[in-house]
């Protein structure tokens, strides 16, 4: 069995010839060596996401290191590398990415600057979309333009500009949103298209824009200030409840009554609130600017508070119904306050582009760009009318006749390329615009010549500019990671009923019901309502016919809450007796229960059924360790201890 092998210190001086790169290998596998620089910056980026404390040690982390790099390893000996679905897939991003660093020179600190300033202020704005993708051809994209220039040109010459986006735009949702986007900041939209909001003036129709999605024709409605960060607690009464009996409104009008009563709100927001991330908290969310939620009418409630414990009245939202208490209103920060974020933000993705049409000549540029200027020349010959009719032929180039057709860098391509290219894009249909040979090689011709470039571009990219070469690694592992997974573990755990049955009769003892109750459980914070429940029930009355006779339009006495509950859940209270009938009242908290118990169910074994997803995660975790056993006995993995040292000894700086 081949085992990992910690390179002692023993060993050391076998690197004193060697070059610093390779003293800075912290592993191999199977003799390919891993950087240091590579680990540092995954385990970085990825420390916070680790849950298991164990883990998040160099030493813990370098175990969960080890398993990536050796499903990566089992990825490439399966050769998921090879599938058309994962080089689609990588090749799509690969596109997407090397576009946002043709424009790396720009200032970072001045789009910091120019993102803070622009925070400061919101954008209300309506727009017509052209749809076109980045990848289409010239002419292609010349009809888009053509068509945004039309709509464009009406615009600004008093057209009504909904009438414009209900004829032109191809916006999904066009007819029902008309084109309107709200109102937004910096960092809510595309860069490009940002940049055109931001320089058009109120009532004014911006130029012509470009973006991955086509062309915009933007007309800004409105601004207003941003205003300042607020932080708020809330009460949600969730619009998804299993009980087709169960009113949301009512409840929360219900909770909004015992508020005015005098009850806590963040007692009611932990007993009550069903949303679970903030109610644990009593109820509290992360500050917030104006449209930082996507909820309007919650940040409208929000924002017509005035001071701190203003409680709004019940508002409804598309997540249900909610109770609002402002807490808080924060001072602005500066700019030197928020640079770290802001430069962060602007590292990513559209912010670092601003991809136009003249992208071929920057490469060209960059790079140095030569051509045979006689091809079109040859090509006119060479090609004959069937390209029309998609069945020119070509097989192979004489040699005398493949000359260097351009050259980039110190790469040569040739003629044989440019035919190849021909023999292919000549299956999609040309526009009507090209008629004859010459016009359809000019413009295939241009189409290669984007290709080709934009090809060299990303691969010598990757050579280059060493941020990038991190990120692609790390995409072109992930897919192969995701697709190993997925054939190796998650299809088995998916499809293998017979293999989830065995797991589960082999392991019952760990799916077990403790004792429950199917119960309805009356809650109040006066004592004597429940003492009153307690003899209304026990003289046969429902709990519904309780609550009608207790509770008025002048109070909200009680409250009740029917279902089946399993001990140790939070509507029980402590130490509460699993017995038929009426209990006795219990206190609390947040007041006092009573609870009508109508069937008590013992212990018992849960059914295949019932944990049918709880069974396939167990077993997931079985059988990926056992796969990753196998891995780290099929392949050698070699862990460099004094690199391992180099770098805790960094970390501790």
């Amino acid at each position: 069995m081949k085992k990992i092998i910690l390179v002692c210190a023993l060993l050391s001086f076998v690197f004193t010839a060697q070059s610093q790169s390779q003293k800075d290998v912290i592993l191999t596998i199977e003799n390919t060596p891993v950087y240091k620089q590579e680990f540092l910056r995954v385990y970085k980026k990825n420390l916070n996401l680790v849950k298991d404390a164990s883990q998040k040690s160099v030493d813990g982390y370098l175990e969960l290191f080890v398993d990536y790099k050796l499903k990566v390893q089992e990825a490439y000996a399966q050769k998921l590398d090879q599938g058309k679905a994962y080089k689609k897939e990588f090749e799509k991003y690969r596109a997407q990415l090397s576009r946002n660093y043709l424009f790396e020179q720009k200032i970072e600190q001045d789009m910091a600057l120019e993102a803070y300033e622009r925070s400061k202020e919101q954008i209300n704005a309506q727009h017509v979309l052209i749809m076109v993708d980045y990848d289409a051809l010239p002419q292609d994209t010349l009809v888009a333009y053509n068509k945004a220039t039309e709509v464009m040109k009406k615009a600004k010459n008093g057209a009504d500009f909904t009438d414009l986006v209900l004829q032109y735009s191809e916006e999904p949702n066009t007819k029902e949103q008309k084109g309107n986007l709200g109102y937004f900041s910096a960092f809510s939209m595309l860069y490009a298209f940002e940049n055109a909001a931001y320089n058009t003036k109120v009532g004014a129709i911006s130029d012509i824009t470009r973006t991955s999605y086509g062309y915009h024709v933007i007309k800004v409605l409105d601004r207003r200030p941003t205003g300042n960060e607020i932080t708020v607690s809330h009460i949600m009464v969730s619009n998804k409840n299993d009980d087709p009996t169960f009113d949301p409104q009512v409840r929360i009008n219900e909770l909004y009554q015992l508020l005015n009563q005098g009850q806590k709100f963040e007692d009611l927001a932990k007993q009550f609130s069903e949303d679970k991330n903030s109610g644990v908290s009593g109820g509290k969310l992360k500050p917030f600017t104006r449209g930082k939620l996507r909820a309007p009418k919650f940040e409208q409630a929000a924002f017509a508070l005035n001071a701190p414990g203003d409680i709004s009245k019940p508002v409804a939202s598309s997540f249900g119904w909610h109770i609002i208490r402002l807490e808080g209103i924060s001072e602005p920060k500066t700019f030197e306050q928020q640079k770290e974020r802001l430069l962060a933000q602007g590292n990513r993705g559209e912010r670092l582009m601003a991809v136009t049409s003249e992208i071929r000549s920057k490469i060209k540029d960059k790079y140095g760009y030569t051509n045979d200027a006689t091809y079109a020349t040859f090509f006119n010959q060479f090609v004959d009318k069937e390209i029309f009719n998609r069945r020119w032929k070509y097989d192979t180039l004489n040699p005398t006749l493949d000359k260097v057709i351009f050259t980039i860098g110190s790469t040569n391509f040739y003629y044989r390329d440019f035919a190849a290219h021909l023999a292919v894009r000549q299956t999609r249909p040309l526009p009507k615009s090209v008629k004859t040979t010459e016009s359809a090689v000019r413009y295939i011709y241009d189409d290669f010549e984007t290709v080709v470039l934009q090809e060299y571009f990303r691969d010598k990219l990757e050579e280059e500019n060493l941020d990038y070469a991190a990120v692609i690694s790390e995409y072109r592992d992930g897919l192969l990671i995701f697709d190993v997974m997925e054939n190796n573990i998650w299809s088995v755990v998916k499809t293998d009923t017979l293999a989830l049955q065995d797991y589960y009769q082999k392991n019952k003892a760990s799916y077990l019901w403790k004792d429950r109750v199917e119960a309805t459980i009356i809650t109040s914070n006066e004592k004597a309502a429940l003492e009153e429940a307690k003899v209304l029930l026990e003289k046969g009355k429902t709990p519904q016919e309780v609550k009608e006779l207790l509770n008025s339009d002048a109070a909200l006495r009680v409250l009740l809450s029917k279902g089946m509950f399993e001990n140790g859940a939070k509507q029980l209270p402590e130490n509460f007796e699993f017995v038929a009938g009426v209990s006795g009242i219990y206190k609390d908290q947040g007041g006092y229960t009573l609870v009508q118990v109508d069937k008590v169910l013992p212990a018992s074994e849960k059914s295949f059924k019932e944990v049918r997803g709880s069974v396939m995660s167990a077993y997931q975790v079985m059988l990926e360790a056992s796969w990753m056993q196998s891995l780290r006995d099929k392949y050698s993995v070699v862990i460099h201890k004094k690199t391992l040292k180099k770098i805790k000894k960094e970390l501790k700086k």
